[in-house]
């Protein structure tokens, strides 16, 4: 008996200890934490009535359209696991032309890597922040995939993930919002994506704040109400920030269509998606860019944002990153940079203008 206490002992340590080293390995943010912001110390601030240019973009790591990742088929079973070295320069430099050319007052950026294998352990914001003009010296970041190692065939190492909001204007505070996570296994989850909302306030002189947020939904959450959960939680921040009457906008890769836009997919895509998207009550309520009108009618191509991975896609064929805004930003216009960018990452980047209240 004394032989099977202690061997049942064991095994309970055993299974403590395994599971305080995946604990210790991986990422556990809290609900809600603020974030560190970085700004130069000459950092101007936003006037009354200006207008203000904002870029959003999932860079896709810089890997480039050259590949077809693991995780671009609803299978798993895609044949590359990671970008050259050769790939991820010439990516920087066309991201850097885009963002040069364009000259936006903002970045929102979504899923850039920070200590990934994959990607060579690199800080791509540190890299990105240092081949950008002078003038976007201020910033800040939220990770929302972050462990040492993942035990993935296809990984075997570490991976960061994060978001990032880059600025010419002085930011004065952000925060990062936890959002649902996709529930299979408790100890599988642990190394899965913690999605985030990131928000930062940008002050206005003399006048209310610019609250911009930046997001990256989940995908691949088939099976479960991971969508709608993330979607609830938006809708309710959008609202709470409504009722406050606050300057806000938010961008970024929802990975959700637009109302109307399903029935437009080739059949092997619709898999990945509800014939009612979970955006549908977003739409009802909110501002958006493009709209449901735009993303479905006789230009919807020109409102297409993500471009698949996928060897017999040759052009992008669906709507999945977003503008929502309140109704207090003027004049709002709102574009997909079609133009030159293909190439560059499986999502084209967005661009909004508009004026800031007197």
């Amino acid at each position: 008996m004394r032989l099977i206490r202690n061997f049942i002992i064991f095994i309970v340590l055993l299974i403590l200890a395994f599971a305080a080293l995946v604990w210790s390995i991986t990422f556990h943010p809290k609900d809600i934490q603020r974030e560190a912001v970085n700004n130069h110390p000459d950092a101007p601030m936003l006037q009354p009535g200006q207008s203000v240019k904002v870029l959003s973009w999932n860079l896709q790591y810089m890997a480039s359209k050259n590949y077809e990742f693991w995780y671009d088929r609803l299978q798993g079973d895609g044949p590359d696991t990671r970008p050259s070295r050769a790939d991820i320069e010439a990516t920087y430099a066309e991201v850097v032309r885009v963002i040069t050319e364009q000259n936006p007052d903002i970045l929102l950026l979504q899923e850039l890597h920070d200590n990934a294998v994959r990607t060579d352990h690199e800080d791509q914001l540190a890299r990105l922040l240092d081949m950008l003009p002078a003038e976007y010296a201020n910033h800040s970041e939220a990770f929302y995939w972050q462990a040492d190692f993942v035990p993935l065939p296809q990984i075997m190492g570490s991976v960061g993930m994060k978001l990032a909001v880059i600025s010419k204007y002085r930011i004065d505070a952000a925060t990062r919002h936890q959002l649902a996570t996709i529930k299979t296994y408790p100890l599988y989850d642990e190394f899965n994506f913690k999605r985030a909302i990131q928000e930062v306030r940008l002050p206005i002189y003399g006048g209310q704040e610019l609250v911009l947020m930046n997001t990256h939904f989940d995908a691949f959450a088939q099976g479960s109400d991971t969508m709608q959960q993330q979607v609830a939680y938006l809708d309710k921040l959008l609202n709470e920030k409504t009722k406050l009457q606050e300057n806000w906008l938010i961008a970024g890769d929802l990975n959700l269509l637009p109302p109307g836009q399903y029935d437009m997919l080739p059949a092997a895509a619709k898999g990945y998606y509800q014939q009612r998207t979970e955006l549908t009550d977003i739409f009802n309520q909110f501002k958006v860019i493009p709209s449901a009108a735009q993303a479905t009618g006789a230009d919807a191509q020109q409102w297409f944002t993500h471009f698949p991975n996928r060897r017999e896609i040759n052009a992008p064929d669906r709507t999945i990153d977003y503008f929502i805004h309140s109704q207090r930003l003027a004049d709002i216009k709102g574009q997909v940079l079609q133009d030159k960018t293909w190439h560059i990452s499986d999502h084209l980047p967005m661009i909004a203008t508009f004026s800031l209240p007197e």
